[in-house]
């Protein structure tokens, strides 16, 4: 059993040429505490949960605005890694990115990719290495990280921050306890003889991942993105719709700085704190999205009627596709409405004089039209 009050995170071990890591002891035990507020975290963080699984419930086809909630995700959790994309940018297809910013879509787009394929994977595997790898794999696929052993977790040293193992801010263990630590870890989430809530249990298995760093490469993001895979397979969540990289982001050095003192101060009752208040603040976010994003589609469908006319069934069409994919050019409406090139590019015309469009390139040739008022409620 261990007990927050006196939990010890692990230990620093000197490696025979010289460098000191860090060493988290295994978590795989029945957890408990006497701080009450740390009940009460919970107890929000799991009605703010349980009101975003009930609206999303509420909501007709959910499925189209999950993909808006995965890309801003991937954009933020890319961005803390430090790619540049911007949300409306990552819904470009490749063919339209310019070349300079092509590696920072590619990322963006390859998180995606992991994202969806590990939701759909849970439907046949459980959380677990094998699937953390395989998510590993598509994620670096093709980007700056593919030599770094995508799939496979590492089998040399790695540090974060500094030049070398010498001015690192922080070693993880040696690799030969890297197979160890995550079959502990994987235990861990699944482990129904202990009586842990399983918004704590996800928030230590988030902590103690990124203490193991297993990859080379892309830890941080796959360590955001256990979180959502948890939640839904333990059908907390039926649909992937909670996020935390936004809360994150928000404050990078109070995020490093939480997961910093349970290692440096043996915190871990403060890390699970500020975790929880992300879960609760991030669900009501998402639910709070939700809901403007059902008003805005109403607004529009209402309008659509007035303002379009006998083109309100080709607008409609449009309409339906822009809250799938939120950026547009007039070929795609063309093969969408199946009309000729005049008729969309004056349909499209018209969708940016009713203020629903904007053109976002610039470019007089091959224009690329955005939905921006929908885009920016994932932008809040």
């Amino acid at each position: 059993m261990i007990n927050l009050d006196n939990y010890q995170s692990g230990k620093t071990l000197k490696d025979p040429t010289g460098y000191s890591y860090f060493l988290p002891n295994q978590i795989n035990d029945t957890w408990v505490w006497d701080d009450q507020s740390l009940n009460v975290l919970i107890e929000k963080a799991a009605i703010k949960l349980g009101e975003l699984n009930s609206y999303s419930k509420l909501v007709p086809n959910i499925d189209l605005f999950i993909q808006l909630h995965v890309t801003k995700e991937a954009v933020v959790s890319s961005r803390i890694e430090g790619t540049q994309t911007q949300i409306d940018e990552a819904l470009l297809d490749e063919d339209e990115v310019t070349p300079d910013r092509k590696n920072d879509w590619q990322e963006v787009n390859n998180y995606i990719k992991s994202l969806n394929q590990a939701i759909s994977e849970l439907e046949t595997l459980p959380i677990s290495s094998r699937l953390i790898k395989k998510t590993h794999e598509t994620l670096l696929s093709s980007v700056r990280g593919n030599h770094k052993q995508p799939g496979k977790f590492r089998t040399s040293q790695n540090w974060i921050g500094g030049n070398s193992l010498a001015d690192a801010v922080f070693v993880p263990p040696h690799q030969m306890y890297v197979n160890e630590l995550m079959g502990d870890m994987e235990k861990f989430l699944h482990n129904d003889d202990i009586k842990v809530p399983a918004l704590v249990k996800i928030g230590i298995a988030h902590y103690q991942f990124e203490s193991i760093h297993p990859f080379l490469d892309g830890n941080g993001r796959i360590g955001r993105l256990l979180i959502t895979l948890f939640l839904v397979d333990q059908k907390i969540l039926n649909k992937p719709l909670l996020y935390l990289s936004a809360f994150f982001e928000k404050n990078k050095g109070l995020y490093y700085d939480n997961l910093t003192f349970v290692r440096s101060k043996n915190d871990m009752k403060q890390w699970l704190k500020y975790f929880l208040v992300g879960v609760a603040e991030t669900a009501e976010n998402a639910t709070q999205t939700l809901s403007d994003v059902l008003e805005l589609k109403a607004r529009l469908e209402t309008n659509l009627k007035a303002q379009f006319g006998k083109k309100g069934p080709n607008a409609s069409i449009v309409l339906q596709q822009l809250f799938k994919k939120p950026v547009i050019h007039v070929n795609q409406v063309k093969d969408l409405t199946k009309s000729t090139y005049k008729t969309a590019n004056d349909l499209v015309d018209d969708f940016v004089t009713a203020g629903i469009l904007s053109e976002m390139t610039g470019n007089r040739r091959n224009r690329v039209f955005v939905f921006e008022e929908y885009l920016n409620l994932f932008n809040k």
